[in-house]
């Protein structure tokens, strides 16, 4: 759809920038129904609706000659939740106001405040900044909203996701009654809904997603791998597409850390983005990006929203993303205004039910597949590079002589060859990956064991949740009882009856016959029976689906809480007989009774925890 009749001044910079088309949300703003209203608006990410937001406030902000009035406050302000996305989006008015004179300020985090605060007093027209930043520009005076004639809510779920509320509360309460509210939002959960019913007025509900919720232009991919395949993987994927830009998602600042140093090493143009780093930083390695000095990003979910890379055509989930909604920011990276991208998550094998329950409810269709080859990857090479070397070039008078010489002294077939040789040369190397059989995804639960555990027996106790079966006084239970050390005991399933747990098959007759010989060393009324267990936890809900309260064999010893003596769950039987499992073997103090030989009071078992 083009864009109707605009003001001279906004016109004149989209044809600049070559915008001759309106998207869908920029299309609805501009309806004559949406003038002077607030707006609702739901839009996905990558649909323009910086844009279109610039555009529906324009009739708030021109005066006569399509100009921008000069005043010694903001006529509009604009919130959004993080820095990258502030500044994006002051670089996105900065330009489609430029013809009609306005003045952009943007004060987020990160930068000088004095110097946010000289450009708020010279007078800037629109301010754009982050909830954080402007409430302090508000509280010592420098943010005078008196004069505001707009104000624009991007983003707003994620602002109340962040914990923002009580920030835009304050700033809203501090605009004039008569300002228009313009809230654009991916999702409409119910506080968004509280917060429009509190600052808008009759305003109007615009809605440009599909029932999909997953983006049209996004071809979605999930790679299963073994879990220390990843890295390898990632290197194969970024070699497979040869993105112009990539950005790789993790979801630790530690992560982001290791597969940098990892893929500089391995040749590849990278930066890093994550919470650590200052907003300089930041700035530079979106520059870098931009000016194509690196190809490949790793960040962690602090760039899911407001970077706006329009070369980027392909993310990577390195790491899984916590929720569907999180899967989607980040994708939303790329497949922006109408250009194609493709999300690829990785996946460990023992994690794919999760993801295709993510997929399910994100109502995304991914293609199930294994990671590119040496093999995939180096046909993909020889494609790309026969589509370069053909692509007609100008040539030079210094080129060609350069040619001539070379024809004088290699044939052409030689010179074919040693342009072949170049061009990778200057690409990394692809991994060997373990083929995806059944046999590898064995070997890959084989791989969570940590070492000493990968040939264990089951044993079972007579105890489980029912009588408040807990890894804090089973672990030293067993060391007494079987003369071992808690580094010899794997995993632990707690059930509601029953207890299973793993030793190391060189230390199972050990222990077994070491258990034989203390039952009852206590002097306990009645003992608990531990026995050798042929087929291990039974399978269900209450068997080795059952996490609760267990250990894994993945986990390794770790130091536990030290239990207070008042709410210790001490074992018990039924009729309140008390085990050998002595509180006090798990650091607690023991109620008096307990100390004195007498029997622990019987307490109401206090179900699953």
């Amino acid at each position: 759809m083009t864009f109707p009749d605009l003001p001279t001044s906004l016109a004149a910079a989209l044809a600049e920038r070559d915008y001759d088309t309106a998207t869908p949300v920029q299309a609805e703003v501009l309806q004559p129904q949406a003038a002077g209203r607030d707006l609702i608006v739901s839009a996905q990410t990558g649909s323009g609706k910086t844009v279109a937001f610039g555009l529906a406030m324009a009739d708030a902000l021109l005066g006569e000659g399509d100009k921008v009035p000069y005043s010694t406050s903001p006529l509009a302000l604009v919130i959004a939740p993080t820095r990258e996305l502030a500044l994006q989006v002051s670089r996105e008015l900065s330009w489609l106001y430029s013809k009609a004179g306005a003045r952009v300020a943007t004060c987020v985090g990160g930068m000088n405040p004095s110097q946010e605060r000289k450009v708020l007093k010279s007078g800037a027209t629109i301010v754009v900044g982050t909830p954080g930043r402007l409430r302090d520009h508000l509280e010592r005076g420098a943010l005078d909203l008196s004069g505001l004639a707009a104000v624009v809510l991007d983003e707003a779920d994620e602002m109340l996701d962040m914990g923002f509320r009580e920030e835009l509360e304050e700033i809203l309460d501090a605009t004039p009654e008569s300002r228009r509210t313009l809230l654009f939002s991916a999702t409409m959960p119910k506080p968004i809904e509280a917060l429009a019913r509190r600052y808008q007025r009759d305003a109007l509900r615009i809605a440009t997603i599909s029932e999909g919720r997953g983006h049209g232009d996004i071809a979605y991919q999930a790679v299963t791998v073994s879990p220390p395949e990843i890295e390898n993987a990632v290197v194969n994927l970024l070699r497979f597409h040869e993105a112009e830009t990539a950005i790789l998602f993790c979801a630790t600042r530690e992560k982001v850390r290791h597969l940098h140093a990892t893929l500089q090493e391995r040749g590849f143009a990278v930066v890093a983005l994550s919470g650590e780093h200052s907003q300089q930083e930041r700035n530079q390695a979106l520059q870098a990006l931009r000016d194509k000095r690196a190809r490949v990003c790793v960040a962690t979910d602090v760039a899911a929203r407001g970077i706006d890379l329009p070369t980027l055509s392909l993310v990577v989930h390195v790491e899984i993303p916590r929720d569907a909604e999180t899967l989607q920011h980040r994708s939303g990276r790329t497949g922006r205004a109408g250009r194609k991208g493709t999300a690829v998550l990785i996946v460990p094998f023992s994690r794919r039910k999760r993801v295709e329950s993510m997929l399910r409810s994100a109502k995304i269709n991914a293609d199930w597949t294994d990671a590119p080859d040496r093999k995939a990857i180096k046909a993909q090479d020889r494609e790309r590079l026969l589509t370069k070397l053909l692509e007609p070039v100008e040539i030079s008078e210094g080129d060609q002589e350069l040619a001539d010489r070379l024809l004088a002294q290699r044939t052409p077939a030689e010179i074919a060859a040693m342009l072949v040789h170049a061009h990778r040369a200057t690409l990394p190397e692809p991994e060997e990956l373990i083929a995806n059989t059944p046999e590898a995804r064995r070997e890959a639960q084989k791989e969570r064991h940590r070492p000493g555990f990968e040939d264990t027996v089951w044993f079972r106790m007579d105890i489980g949740r029912r009588q408040n079966a807990d890894p804090r006084w089973i672990l030293p239970l067993l060391c007494r009882r079987g003369h071992i050390t808690r580094n010899e005991i794997g995993a632990i399933r707690i059930g509601p009856a029953e207890t299973y747990f793993q030793i190391p098959r060189n230390v199972a007759d050990k222990f077994a016959d070491a258990v034989a010989r203390t039952a009852g060393s206590d002097g306990d009324e009645e003992v608990v029976t531990i026995e050798s267990s042929a087929s291990g936890p039974p399978d269900g809900p209450h068997g080795k689906g059952n996490r609760r309260n267990s250990r894994s064999n993945a986990d390794g010893p770790r130091v536990r809480p030290k239990p207070s003596g008042k709410r210790f769950d001490k074992p018990r039987k039924h009729g309140g007989k008390k085990h050998d499992a002595k509180p006090h073997d798990a650091g607690a103090k023991p109620p008096k009774k307990h100390r004195k030989g007498g029997k622990p009071a019987v307490r109401k078992p206090r179900g699953p925890e």
